[in-house]
């Protein structure tokens, strides 16, 4: 099954602090041309394989569980201009998802590429879906169906779609508020039954608009998507109004008519973190197709300031009945007093149910020193046990993007976060090696 060889490694980063403050070693992915928005997957055929990337093109491959890493730099026809999102199939093949700069114009479509050999090359699909100039398409997400289910190896991707200039709206447009005229934001959704070859016509899954992008907190930003034991797909995002969900039980044919609310957000989705550019509590979703008592479950996780703005936290939820509803939000983060914890990411190992939180802490400083934190669960999100994993904290300036997400993998017991680590204004990409096993 297996198509890729190994060949040897040009560009190789693998830098580790000294400081004995954690029992997980971390590695250095980067320091080059200012990292951020990292993501990251395991192969699930070959744990020693992992393949990250970053803003605005680069991209790194392990075949050595991250110990050592190859960096390389992406290139598509449609140009390339950050958001990566990776995924792979069940014929061990990896896709790589981002936004499109063609022209000198950026943010016109999301861009979906494939490689058959590991992430050496990303040669084999180099397709575009979503272009309706002059609308803007912004912060995409898919995942791919790996389950035994009738829409096996289909790609399901999701983005927001800025409504600008002189849009008409329609029901598949989605452009314009129709009472009022004015633009707005919408969530856009579109599948592929052919390995990211062709695409579906995109069509609107939010059942209620978004504010334009010009009004951040109000908008529909940050979607996020995940497939049940039996094909179900479940896609969730941030909004003015909450964190909001929906479902297709059909391979994304026809969603609910109209989209449930898991959390209100009292407090929103943006806030500030002293030293940060800018934060988002984007939710990231997870669902259990293991076998285990916690089967079908969904889980649902992201960061607010509900308690104050110096009190942000991670909290979550999760659903036993597809969705519908949800149980009392928790806590994740089991800090004493009011700090910072922020910038969260969520996975689930499908091999034991495991759930994983990777989140920025700055719970024992009164400075702005962060440090990195996972928190685990192995009984459902019942209880949580939280690590630090960075091995020194850094001190960032506000004055220097430092991204709205980070990211986390977990398969067979073989965990992986990714993050920005920003000292000053010198951005770098860092792992940390977790063996559960």
């Amino acid at each position: 099954m297996i198509k890729y060889i190994l060949v040897p490694l040009i560009f190789v980063f693998a830098y580790s602090f000294s400081f004995a403050q954690t029992q997980y070693r971390n590695i250095m992915i980067t320091n080059e041309n200012s990292p951020d928005e990292p993501t990251v997957v395991i192969n699930p055929e070959n744990t020693n394989h992992i393949v990250a990337a970053c803003n605005i093109d680069a991209y790194f491959f392990s075949f050595d569980g991250g110990y050592t890493w190859s960096s390389r730099k992406l290139e598509s026809k449609f140009g390339v201009w950050g958001d990566p999102c990776l995924a792979f199939d069940t014929k061990d093949d990896l896709f790589y998802f981002h936004l499109s700069l063609a022209n000198g114009f950026s943010n016109d479509r999301i861009v979906c590429q494939k490689s058959e050999n590991g992430g050496i090359t990303w040669t084999a699909v180099d397709t575009a879906i979503g272009q309706n100039p002059p609308h803007m398409q912004d912060k995409e997400w898919a995942c791919i169906d790996v389950t035994n289910s009738l829409y096996r190896n289909n790609v399901y991707l999701a983005w927001t779609q800025c409504g600008q200039g002189n849009g008409v709206y329609d029901k598949e447009g989605g452009t314009r508020n129709p009472e009022t005229s004015e633009p707005q934001t919408d969530i856009f959704f579109s599948l592929s039954t052919d390995e990211g070859i062709s695409w579906n016509q995109p069509k609107i899954i939010s059942t209620e608009p978004g504010s334009p992008c010009t009004d951040v907190p109000n908008t529909l930003l940050g979607v996020t998507s995940t497939v049940g034991p039996d094909g179900q797909l479940y896609e969730c995002w941030s909004s003015g109004k909450g964190i909001i969900f929906n479902r297709s039980t059909d391979g994304g044919a026809t969603w609910l008519e109209k989209a449930i609310t898991i959390d209100s957000l009292p407090a929103g989705f943006k806030y500030s973190i002293p030293g940060i550019y800018r934060c988002f509590g984007f939710p990231s979703i997870s669902c259990d197709r293991t076998s285990g008592p916690e089967q079908g479950k969904i889980y649902v996780s992201w960061t607010d300031q509900r308690n104050g703005a110096e009190d942000t936290d991670v909290w979550f939820t999760y659903s036993s009945d597809n969705g519908i509803t949800w149980s009392k939000v928790t806590r994740v983060n089991n800090d004493p007093v009011k700090t910072q914890q922020f910038c969260s990411a969520m996975t689930i190992d499908q091999s034991n149910g495991h759930l994983y939180f990777l989140y920025y802490n700055r719970q024992d400083k009164s400075s702005n020193l962060t440090d990195v934190f996972v928190a685990s669960s192995t009984d459902g999100g019942l209880t949580f046990s939280n690590e630090k994993i960075s091995e020194s904290s850094f001190d960032p300036e506000e004055s220097t993007f430092f991204g709205d997400y980070i990211s986390i993998a977990a398969v067979d017991g073989i965990v992986r976060p990714v993050w920005t680590r920003l000292d000053g204004t010198t951005s770098s990409l860092w792992t940390a090696i977790i063996n559960e096993n």
